[in-house]
């Protein structure tokens, strides 16, 4: 993958069933400097039972209790309007991403010619799902919330064994609570799968800021997911887990900040460095006047600025050598 991190801009259900308000997510994410644009692709009918309870932070988050399926029912899109949005981030030049949560779904986005998929992690033991998947997907973003690292193992097996590239699947740590709490983070997982599978691995965030994208993207991530919202106290589900416009803009402009002073694996001086180098480096040179034939000692040779003469490191290499000529006081010791 690209040293450049890819950042997707979770619109999830926060465009409201209304496609007028997704477009306006779509300028947001292309806005912001987003990589992808992602979607939720779901048949309330075909995904939860009707009596079927809310998360907890569904009710927490929507002014009244109700069951996943009357929440979901009303955030549903119709292929007409998956049509007009795919047709619109084309025009906008961002990466379209869904995430679909059942077969019919699934169907719709093949049709589409909608080949980068995001597994959500309530999919991630979905079996029959996982094998269809892999027979069309082009790349796989694998969402990990909520799972064991066995449970992580089983799938990215199923993937693979059913004609997924290894290569083209991105393992997502993530935290289902909406907002994830610091202490519930736990990023190092994050470095655990990537170094047990040998897998690219990236961070779905779902906390307050941007100080996890941060240490995810300097900890190796290749990819970041944040949900987006143009208003925290719009009505639904992820609205108030959201991140809103502003904010939003600056976490992605946080996150190119952190690739740039990441820069890379090799130590060594910048061209800036090199100049200021040849001043504060230091050089043996001579503490006060020396005449030909005179042993050097730390009685007549000192470290001192510019850089030039022989390297202070190699001040063993001196002492007790032989002036060969007369040196005035600062000049540049020579063995010469």
């Amino acid at each position: 993958m690209s040293n450049k991190t890819i950042i997707i801009a979770e619109i999830g259900v926060n465009h409201n069933g209304n496609v007028v308000l997704a477009k306006k997510l779509i300028d947001l994410a292309k806005k912001s400097g987003a990589n992808y644009v992602k979607f939720q692709t779901f048949k309330a009918q075909n995904l939860v039972c009707k009596n079927t309870k809310a998360a907890e932070y569904q009710n927490r988050n929507l002014e009244k209790k109700d069951s996943q399926y009357n929440i979901l029912k009303k955030l549903e899109l119709s292929e007409n309007d998956y049509k007009s949005l795919l047709k619109y981030s084309r025009k906008k030049k961002i990466k379209f991403l869904s995430s679909p949560f059942d077969l019919e779904s699934l169907n719709l986005l093949y049709r589409l010619k909608i080949f980068d998929i995001k597994i959500a992690s309530g999919e991630i033991t979905h079996y029959i799902f996982l094998k269809k998947l892999a027979k069309f997907a082009k790349k796989i973003f694998l969402s990990t919330g909520m799972s064991t690292i066995e449970e992580v193992s089983k799938a990215i097996n199923i993937l693979i064994k059913n004609g997924m590239p290894k290569k083209d699947i991105v393992v997502l740590h993530c935290h289902t609570n909406y907002p994830t709490q610091l202490k519930e983070v736990n990023l190092l997982a994050m470095k655990s799968m990537e170094k047990k599978f040998k897998i690219n691995v990236g961070y779905s965030d779902h906390t307050e800021g941007e100080e996890t994208a941060i240490a995810a993207v300097a900890l190796g991530a290749k990819v970041i997911e944040k949900h987006i919202t143009l208003n925290k106290k719009m009505r639904g589900p992820d609205h108030k887990a959201s991140m809103e416009p502003e904010n939003f803009i600056k976490y992605v402009k946080a996150i190119r900040k952190t690739e740039t002073l990441l820069g890379s694996k090799i130590k060594k001086p910048t061209k800036v460095e090199l100049k200021i180098k040849k001043i504060v480096r230091k050089s043996i040179v001579a503490k006060k006047l020396i005449k030909k034939g005179e042993i050097f000692s730390h009685l007549n040779i000192i470290c001192k600025r510019p850089e030039g003469g022989i390297s202070s490191i190699y001040w063993d290499k001196v002492i007790g050598k032989k002036s060969k000529k007369n040196f005035r006081t600062d000049q540049f010791i020579t063995l010469k």
